[in-house]
């Protein structure tokens, strides 16, 4: 006999709870926002500051591409990073593009270790020039979609130095016109809490005298000391930044090689790939998990140059492949050669993963069954990973809507479903473009 039971629980008792967890939902709701499902660049080229011109992006591309032709080109360059024949030549013909239109997709000029001491005279003319470039190199349509600074750290001896210098770099751009879309500054060396609030309070300062929007200077914290991993307490201080902070800060990357050397690792060993660097990073991503902020794998010094070229690119693509790997979706290079490497390895990542990400993403709408069950959180993440092969060019929009059924608003919405469509940018010379066979 069937029963139609009546509830036990009163609306007194519903609102009793959501009294209770009121502070809960407006935690969630405030510190756990999700990605914005912006485009996020795969890399972050660091160059002196003193060194930028317009033309850089340019001419990085431009050697990008000499040293592939000088070592068997870029099909070559991808059977060496271990891609098959068929894999090595599409992902190829896409590098060549990418380092003809758009060979770096986030620019960092370094007023930090890069850049070094050398007097305030200097510093000062290299950050107002710095503005003025940067400015011009926007206007003229030669920027970076992302550009930005690294000034010295908030430690005693150098505090004042990085802050006169982001002071005369955001004011310069300010007097010029219009802040860049992708403008982004780079907090090094952070220890504490502190240091990040009182960056924070910086710009806000600054946004309050160029009559910026709340808001509108966000910044990327780098982590590289074991203080900002564990702290005095037993706490782990980078898991409270978010909170600390909310909505300034953009980014962590991780900075392998003073993160290594303060560990005592010895320079042989120090690598993105050591115990000690996944040890912090998986800290870092369980810091910033559901916050929005986005993280950033390190470097390799290992350069490609003279006879050690394709042993480089070799140990660079699996270190990126291995970033990717683990949810580092970004990392940094630091030489024009490594960018063939960077993209080929980051390529062949996204184009070997879509056919499967396709079929399950397209039974999961479809509701077929494909002999995987996907819940939710599975199909956000294979329409996220999708999504991000389109955004960097390596898969092009309409292999999606052929592979999976989808075109690139219902691909945001599965991959940002508190989002609306229009919120994700694709690189717009990538959106298009086919498959090259």
């Amino acid at each position: 006999m069937a029963v139609s039971p009546t509830p036990a629980l009163s609306a007194a008792d519903i609102a009793h709870i959501d009294s209770r967890l009121a502070a809960t939902d407006e935690l969630l709701e405030r510190n756990y926002p999700g990605d914005d499902g912006s485009r996020q660049p795969v890399h972050t080229v660091y160059v002196p500051a003193d060194r930028f011109t317009p033309s850089l992006a340019a001419d990085w591309g431009a050697q990008a591409l000499a040293t592939a032709a000088a070592h068997g080109g870029l099909t070559r360059l991808g059977q060496l990073l271990g891609q098959d024949t068929g894999l090595a030549a599409a992902v190829a013909a896409r590098v060549e593009t990418k380092l003809e239109r758009e060979p770096i997709e986030d620019l960092r000029l370094d007023f930090e270790d890069g850049y070094g001491h050398r007097g305030d005279g200097a510093e000062d003319a290299d950050a107002v020039a710095a503005a003025n470039a940067v400015a011009a190199a926007v206007a003229a349509g030669t920027a970076p979609p992302f550009i930005g600074i690294r000034f010295k750290c908030f430690e005693a001896p150098s505090r004042a130095r990085g802050l006169r210098t982001l002071d005369l770099f955001v004011s310069g751009l300010a007097t010029a016109g219009e802040l860049p879309d992708g403008l982004i500054l780079t907090l090094p060396k952070v220890s504490t809490v502190a240091q990040v609030q009182a960056m924070a309070y910086a710009v806000s300062r600054l946004e309050e005298v160029h009559s910026l929007p709340a808001g509108r200077l966000r910044f990327e914290v780098q982590v590289e000391t074991p203080q900002l991993i564990l702290g005095p307490e037993g706490t782990s201080p980078v898991a409270q930044l978010p909170h600390a902070v909310p909505g300034r800060i953009s980014g962590l990357h991780y900075g392998t090689y003073d993160y290594s050397a303060s560990l005592q690792i010895s320079a042989e060993y120090q690598s993105m790939d050591h115990p000690v660097a996944d040890f912090a990073k998986e800290i870092m991503q369980l810091a910033v998990a559901g916050t929005g902020i986005r993280l950033s794998d390190g470097s390799t010094n290992i350069i490609p140059v003279g006879s050690g070229v394709e042993d480089a690119w070799k140990l660079h693509g699996r270190l990126v492949r291995r970033s990717l790997e683990r949810g580092f979706y970004q990392g940094w290079d630091l030489h024009p050669a490594q960018l063939s490497s960077r993209f080929a390895a980051t390529y062949a990542f996204y184009r070997e993963g879509l056919p499967a990400a396709a079929a399950r993403l397209r039974n999961y709408v479809e509701r077929t069954d494909g002999g995987v069950m996907d819940e939710p959180a599975t199909a956000r993440a294979l329409a996220a990973f999708v999504l991000r092969g389109v955004q960097c060019g390596a898969v092009g929009a309409e292999e999606i809507q052929a592979l999976a059924g989808v075109g690139m608003p219902q691909l945001t919405a599965l991959a940002h479903p508190r989002l609306a469509p229009s919120t994700s940018k694709p690189n717009p010379d990538f959106q298009s473009q086919s498959a090259p066979t």
